[in-house]
């Protein structure tokens, strides 16, 4: 054999993330071939971005082939609903959104009171009246297990039923990425591409792919309070109660949900490497650490679940 006859070898070893955004878009494929009408759920928090660049490589030439959905309580970060709709611009999505506004000035459902109370747990009726309305059969979700234990238990395809509930017990077999995504109508399925990834392999992600964010997860100064361990923006609608002092802080947010219950955690972290060492670093999950719903009881999330929550 003479030296042109010497086979090439190929480095064909695939890192984490490559492995991870492999899967994602497998899956992404699965359900766009399997189901009528997908939605993807986003909100312009780090995971729905992961979500959007992935479904952006998963059909790429062609457009994303379904529209994205935002459930709204309303009492969003300004910075967050400036980002979402110019990034959803750019990427020519379709929005839907399910309003919770919406759903109080018509008398659907009542707005809780108190100095705790936040509209978190009114996004279900919002999410089912639209998946109706719409005839969604199968939604895209951003939820991974190392978030909370409730979402551990996901499967990749959660299958729901007519009333949209989740039973934990019920869940299908996975095996090996095969998939049953059999459904009667009324049915339907969640889907979360995100299962396996880790809060620290999406900063990576985004730190590879380039992925802009909204500015509230960098370091910034801030008028907080403390309330219950967890610090929440002095804002009209968290309620800050007289015995609650405000005072000015350097913050930065691990996830995005509703100014009522998501809190802030000190930091100086304004470049993308220092936030993916204070994640390596810390011991405590972003729902764990910063969102007080999930306070409410042991179960909290599993219960919002089963009557059909994300």
């Amino acid at each position: 054999m003479d030296q042109t006859d010497t086979p090439v070898k190929g480095n064909y070893q695939l890192s984490q993330l490559d492995v991870l955004e492999s899967e994602a878009i497998f899956i992404m494929r699965e359900v766009a071939s399997e189901f009528e009408r997908p939605v993807l759920l986003f909100s312009g928090g780090k995971d729905s971005l992961v979500m959007l660049r992935l479904a952006e490589k998963a059909f790429w030439p062609g457009a994303i082939p379904f529209p994205v959905m935002h459930v709204d309580t309303g009492h969003n970060f300004e910075e967050v609903m400036e980002f979402r709709d110019r990034r959803l611009a750019e990427a020519g999505v379709e929005l839907v959104v399910a309003s919770v506004q919406e759903q109080i000035d018509a008398g659907k459902v009542t707005e809780p009171t108190g100095r705790s109370a936040g509209r978190n747990r009114l996004q279900t009726p919002a999410l089912l009246e639209a998946l109706e309305k719409h005839r969604f059969d199968a939604v895209f979700g951003g939820a991974r297990r190392d978030e909370e234990k409730a979402r551990a238990k996901e499967r990749v395809f959660s299958f729901r039923d007519e009333f949209g509930q989740w039973d934990p017990k019920g869940q299908r077999p996975e095996l090996w990425n095969t998939f049953n995504t059999r459904i009667k109508p009324g049915e339907h399925m969640r889907v979360f591409p995100l299962s396996n990834w880790t809060e620290l392999d999406i900063w990576g992600y985004i730190a590879r792919e380039r992925l802009e964010l909204p500015s509230i997860y960098y370091a910034h100064k801030r008028q907080v309070f403390e309330r219950d361990g967890i610090l929440l923006a002095d804002h009209p609608v968290t309620q800050r109660g007289a015995d609650e002092e405000a005072f000015e802080a350097t913050v930065r947010y691990r996830t995005v949900g509703d100014i009522s219950c998501t809190g802030a955690v000190r930091s100086t972290a304004v470049e993308l490497d220092d936030i993916i060492a204070e994640i390596a670093a810390t011991r405590v999950t972003e729902r764990g650490q910063t969102r007080a719903d999930d306070r409410s009881s042991e179960a909290a999330m599993e219960d919002r679940k089963r009557e059909g929550y994300f």
